[in-house]
């Protein structure tokens, strides 16, 4: 048993959007078998009502107040130097002071960085072993970003992702191993960073397959004569945004001229203004919902058309592990082990979304073979700890 320290950019509780999903099932992981130190934010106030949650899992936890707001502000601060916008967005001088005074009263034997921003906090720190799950290659969403703004802004994204890749690249060196969500992601960082190719590797994300089940039985939030399309996500994040906002606006008023009764339900917390202004006669923005699986459940089909999508995306692997049908955009699909066709549906165009969703809806017994499918698949290849084990034999040596 190991003294790890923790490091996460947002408290990992509750595993409502995809990187809490899996810095809640990494906590788990490493709390079975160590004694965790965590440091960490809160960057929505409802999170609070959850610390005594994760401070079971804790020797000792200090969580720092992150006010979006003012932190965008105080990120201004790294146009001053070539440093990228999102490290000063994290700056705590008490988070950096717990850090500090935990590495000296305690024996820590590894720090376990959560996103590359948390590792400022123990840079200086030589002889500390350092492993870092980056994730996905944030660097290059900032890049794909630009190309979807227009300036001042997509200058602004252009520069993020020069002077994070930077960072990334620094970080990586300095790490005694660091983690991205997908093969894929190891081969984009190797080929922007070939000098950290021996150190990097691939720690996919899992699924809770008991949790998110058709077994359990819920009653349905739709109306009897819907028939339910469902994206789940967290609806303040940008890809998302857009991926509903193209949904409603090329896709749904095709497919409601041969299903007058599709309706679109957007699943998640946060939605902002330009997500509520989708409300209408068939589309349904629900905020914040106590439990997405009643929806998973009763969906005719779960759509996930993401334009902008960096690794394997929990959202598909919960709906497949529902037994849900998945019709996801050619971006996504890559990033999951399954076969299309048999496991989950893709869609590159217009069309071909709206023509893979039609085929659900006037197929249900193909439908019900695609998410029988997809729930073994899942079963088979995306258990939490089989993937999360990786990380055992550095935390042992």
């Amino acid at each position: 048993m190991s003294n790890l320290l923790y490091l996460v950019h947002r408290l990992p509780y509750p595993p409502n959007k995809g990187d809490k999903v899996r810095s809640y099932h990494l906590l788990k992981h490493l709390a079975a078998r160590h004694r965790v130190f965590l440091g960490t934010f809160i960057d929505d106030p409802q999170d609070a009502a959850y610390v005594e949650t994760v401070r079971r899992y804790c020797v000792d936890l200090h969580v720092a107040q992150l006010t979006p707001h003012l932190a965008r502000l105080a990120s201004l601060s790294g146009l001053l130097g070539k440093q990228p916008l999102s490290l000063p967005y994290y700056r705590n001088a008490g988070l950096h002071a717990w850090v500090d005074r935990t590495l000296r009263e305690q024996r820590i034997d590894a720090a376990v960085v959560f996103s590359s921003v948390m590792a400022q906090f123990i840079q200086d720190v030589p002889q500390l072993r350092k492993l870092v799950d980056f994730v996905d290659v944030d660097s290059l969403k900032w890049t794909q970003y630009a190309a979807n703004h227009r300036w001042p802004m997509s200058w602004l994204y252009r520069r993020e992702g020069r002077s994070l890749l930077a960072f990334e690249r620094s970080l990586a060196i300095q790490a005694d191993r660091s983690f991205f969500v997908t093969q894929g992601e190891v081969d984009r960082f190797c080929s922007l960073a070939p000098e950290c190719a021996d150190k990097v590797e691939a720690m996919c994300n899992g699924v809770d397959a008991d949790y998110f089940s058709p077994q359990h039985k819920f009653p349905s939030p739709f109306a009897s004569q819907e028939l339910p399309l469902v994206f789940t996500g967290a609806m303040d994040y940008w890809p998302n945004i857009d991926a509903v906002t193209w949904f409603a606006a090329e896709m749904l008023p095709r497919l409601q001229q041969s299903w007058a009764r599709a309706r679109f339900y957007i699943v998640g917390r946060s939605p902002t203004s330009a997500v509520q202004a989708l409300v209408g006669e068939h589309i349904v923005v629900t905020g914040t919902v106590p439990d997405v699986r009643p929806y998973l459940r009763h969906a005719a089909a779960v759509v996930a058309p993401l334009r902008l999508a960096r690794g394997v995306q929990n959202k598909i692997l919960e709906a497949m592990a529902m037994g849900l049908p998945v019709v996801a955009s050619q971006e996504c699909a890559t990033a999951i082990d399954a076969i299309p066709e048999r496991d989950l549906l893709t869609a590159g165009t217009i069309s071909q979304f709206v023509d893979q969703v039609e085929s659900i809806l006037r197929e249900p017994g193909r439908a019900a073979a695609i998410g029988s499918a997809a729930r073994r698949q899942v079963s088979a290849r995306y258990s939490w700890n089989a993937h999360l084990s990786c990380i055992d034999r550095y935390l042992d040596q």
